[in-house]
């Protein structure tokens, strides 16, 4: 690794007149890299989708499908950069080692034994600091900021998972830190490298349903809200419980905070958004880009009485964005549970479309991996038009390619941090259980002053940023 090591700060201090490199003009510190050469990731969260996205990273055959199926990937998505840091909270084995999202991060410690091992990302950025060209994140929700914003401020590129944030106040700090900080960024909704996303985009952009005046989404099933356990077991070996909670208040060990102890964390507000937090960040990204949404300037929420820690299993929300260029004021909704939204339960939609957008001249049912036209009779000889938006060359290749030549990614911070904003924005609403107009360039709540105490959360003492 020294030797590795040293081939790479030579050819960094030989700067950029050496022939075949490239250099990352965008960058807060522009960096040299030879035409080959790897770079240096750490990689925070290596359990579950951090496994897969470790995976990826480190080149091995694996790539992510529509629907989240593990496929193998081309040579060209194939990136195989040098993973330098693991950092983890638990650090239990297995004997299983083969790359899936349920694998626990004992696994993917096990695979790269010349790897620094961490607990505790802050240590991991201080004590590596410019061996580190760029950091992945793939932690619980109530981590991602914290790990990504601190990263970014070590001047590190950063790739993170959805939803990015648990907070309003978290996902508008990704979009401005990583602006501050000119790093290459790329967030975790795979499906906006896919060749069907683009389709569907033309679709809309070309005028086939005419003005979208609003997008309405489903996800069915939802998952019951529950009161905090009152036991309290030991805490497993290997885990630690108080990195595990990081920023947020003290609770004492539970295995339903803990997916690699049987529970899942994103049912509880300190730790995660529930459904809504775990998949709006993935739907709304077609609808934000599609139709060039950025701020809500409201937003409503329906669901069961909130609970002041877990998360509903059902929940309605409806946003209004203004007036857009070529667009029209426009309505998004969001609803997951097993009662269909109103457009939905009147119209015979097959199973596999998750959204809709509604046009003055007709409607887009769409999904990861399909689209079509309603109603089907007018569409019967409809052709779509010629492709014209170019493929990705791969989600995770994207951000990779950006770290070294500062070229653009399609899921870049500025980009989907208003998503995830939006997403958290919604949570505000219904857990205040009012309508909110939205001031988005104060970052306030104008008309509900109990919702502002949610657009920002408390940190633990050493875990502010």
């Amino acid at each position: 690794m020294t030797q590795m090591r040293n081939r790479r700060d030579f050819l960094r201090a030989a700067g950029s007149a050496t022939a075949g490199f490239l250099i990352l003009r965008n960058s807060r510190s522009a960096r040299a890299y030879a035409a080959n050469e790897k770079l240096a990731v750490a990689v925070v969260g290596v359990g579950g989708m951090g496994a897969v996205n470790l995976s990826l990273i480190a080149g091995d055959n694996v790539k992510i499908q529509p629907g989240y199926r593990i496929q193998p990937a081309s040579q060209a998505e194939r990136t195989g950069e040098d993973i330098v840091a693991m950092c983890d909270v638990d650090h239990r084995t297995t004997a299983t080692s083969a790359p899936n999202r349920r694998n626990p991060p004992g696994d993917s410690l096990a695979r790269f034994p010349r790897a620094e091992k961490f607990r505790d990302y802050r240590r991991m950025l201080d004590r590596m600091g410019r061996q580190i060209d760029a950091v992945v994140v793939s932690t619980p929700d109530h981590i991602h900021a914290p790990a990504s914003i601190t990263a970014m401020r070590h001047g590190k590129h950063v790739y993170c998972e959805k939803p990015g944030s648990n907070s309003v106040f978290e996902a508008r700090m990704l979009a401005d830190v990583a602006a501050e900080q000119q790093v290459a960024t790329q967030f975790g909704t795979q499906m906006h490298a896919t060749d069907n996303y683009r389709r569907i985009l033309e679709l809309i952009r070309s005028g086939a349903i005419g003005q979208v005046q609003r997008c309405d989404i489903w996800l069915r099933g939802g998952g019951g809200t529950r009161d905090r356990p009152t036991e309290t077991p030991p805490v497993p070996e290997g885990l630690d419980w108080d990195l595990f909670l990081g920023p947020v208040p003290y609770r004492p060990y539970h295995p339903t905070y803990v997916r690699g102890c049987g529970g899942n964390w994103q049912r509880w507000w300190d730790f995660g958004g529930g459904n809504f937090g775990n998949m709006g960040c993935h739907f709304f990204d077609l609808a934000f880009w599609a139709l060039d949404l950025r701020y809500p300037i409201s937003v409503r929420a329906e669901g069961p009485p909130p609970h002041p820690e877990a998360t509903p299993g059902r929940l309605h929300v409806q946003y209004e964005f203004p007036a857009r260029d070529q667009w029209p004021p426009t309505t998004l909704t969001w609803t997951h549970g097993s009662q269909a939204p109103t457009v939905f339960a009147e119209h015979d939609f097959p199973d596999w479309a998750w959204g809709v957008f509604v046009g003055s001249e007709g409607m887009l049912l769409v999904s990861y991996s399909q689209w079509e036209l309603r109603p089907e009779e007018k569409f019967a000889d409809f052709e779509p038009p010629a492709p014209n938006i170019p493929s990705s060359i791969g989600h995770h290749a994207e951000w990779i390619q950006a770290c070294k030549t500062g070229s653009s990614t399609g899921c870049h911070f500025g980009f989907s941090g208003p998503v995830s904003e939006a997403v958290m924005l919604g949570n505000v609403a219904y857990r205040v259980g009012a309508a909110l107009e939205w001031d988005a360039a104060a970052l306030r709540v104008t008309n509900e002053p109990r919702a502002n105490d949610l657009v920002r959360r408390e940190y633990r003492p050493g875990w502010e940023f």
